[in-house]
């Protein structure tokens, strides 16, 4: 029996008294993956990436190991919703134009102490002022670094279009701006280099665009190191007391850990490893997030069909966006259906062995996505069940 086959075998044991859809987070997997971020980071602490888990058991599971701290977060409201619920260090990973949220913070003292807000423009600052509703709480803040590689004197752009603060001198100014401001306090700098810690650098049967990535992203990591150093002194002239640098992500761990301006790394997604993360030469880890359709047709030799399975993540549309059929191994989408709203034929000869009833399990493309489509995750270790915990979703909050 293959390794995929005997974990097909336990997770079918597992949820044999459950009806699918069902969705499954294989505890041992997890486990092995924080630990496997932690050895990455060389020392440093790794801040979770909230919207990669978005589920309050499992983030309280690892940011009780060694070597986690913190988490970043994706909206302010979430943000206002974990400080409330005991989370004492969150960062808001993006501007945010919750004119309410922001009059929340700036009236509680334990929010303000807890959480801290992304910024990247004057004009941030001034939406929050006007949305202070007397509050008089002073807002902690962080700034932003555009992390994108610029060839050509700035015709060829390799990056995510995130904060329009490129050079030292940019984000000095806005650092000064910030201490000037009564009720304000900056505390940190984030740069995420999603070219390098989002991109899989080993893709299958392309060798060559793979050297090309890993070409791309060695000259995108010497030169916002370079950069990153520089920012980090300009900001500290004007702040000394900056307490963190948060840069990375799952994929570029132990090369961002490896700057002395970085303080703390952020990862998420290698907790849960969506297929999305299976090409990478800087790790490898094990897929612990997953869920399963059940078989509720046979249409004919080599094909099912499952309820349901079209759970498409965000990002540029593409078949790297799509879930994947994991277990049992060879089952393909038809070319032309794929994963459909509310059912998805499978094709290969494993098909024929599936009886109605039984599960197919699928790898979502990215990882925190998937619990937008399940209220709740059965936390599976050895062959039990052992827990079953809410997503967000199961909580009531549904953030973006």
């Amino acid at each position: 029996m293959t390794p995929r086959a005997a974990d097909r075998a336990r997770y079918d044991r597992a949820t044999a008294h459950l009806d699918a859809p069902v969705a499954i987070v294989d505890l041992e997997a997890f486990d092995a993956n924080a630990a496997d971020l932690v050895r990455r980071a060389g020392g440093k602490p790794v801040r979770v990436a909230s919207k990669s888990v978005r589920c309050r058991a499992l983030l309280e599971r690892v940011l009780a190991r060694e070597g986690f701290a913190g988490i970043m977060s994706f909206t302010l409201d979430e943000s206002l919703w974990l400080a409330r619920a005991g989370f004492e260090d969150v960062l808001l990973a993006y501007p945010s134009a919750d004119r309410s949220g922001f009059g929340e913070l700036a009236r509680d003292p334990k929010l303000a102490a807890a959480v801290t807000v992304m910024v990247d423009d004057v004009a941030q600052l001034d939406l929050i002022d006007a949305s202070r509703a007397g509050g008089t709480e002073e807002v902690r803040v962080c700034l932003e670094l555009d992390t994108a590689l610029s060839l050509l004197g700035g015709r060829i752009r390799i990056g995510a279009r995130r904060s329009p603060l490129r050079e030292p001198a940019e984000l000095a100014e806005l650092a000064r701006s910030v201490e000037r401001r009564p009720g304000f306090r900056l505390v940190g700098i984030m740069a995420y280099e999603g070219h390098v810690a989002g991109v899989g650098d080993a893709l299958a049967g392309r060798p060559l665009r793979s050297r090309a990535i890993r070409l791309m992203q060695a000259a995108a990591r010497r030169e916002l190191a370079e950069r990153r150093a520089a920012v980090v002194r300009a900001v500290r002239a004007v702040a000394p007391d900056l307490e963190f640098v948060n840069g990375g992500g799952t994929g570029s761990v132990q090369h961002t850990a490896a700057e002395d301006a970085v303080t703390e790394i952020a990862a998420g997604s290698g907790l849960f490893v969506p297929r999305l993360f299976d090409n990478y030469t800087s790790f490898s880890g094990r897929p612990a997030a997953l869920f399963a359709q059940p078989v509720v047709r046979r249409p004919g030799v080599g094909v099912v069909t499952v309820l349901g399975g079209g759970y498409p993540a965000s990002g540029a549309a593409g078949p790297d966006r799509l879930p994947v059929p994991y277990l049992p191994e060879g089952l393909t989408y038809d070319p032309q259906e794929g994963p459909g709203e509310v059912q998805t034929p499978l094709l290969g000869s494993p098909a024929d062995d599936l009886r109605i009833g039984d599960k197919v399990w699928f790898r979502h493309a990215k990882a925190g996505e998937l619990c937008e489509r399940f209220e709740s995750l059965r936390l599976v270790e050895g062959d039990r069940i052992t827990a079953t915990v809410p997503t967000y979703r199961g909580e009531g909050q549904t953030f973006l």
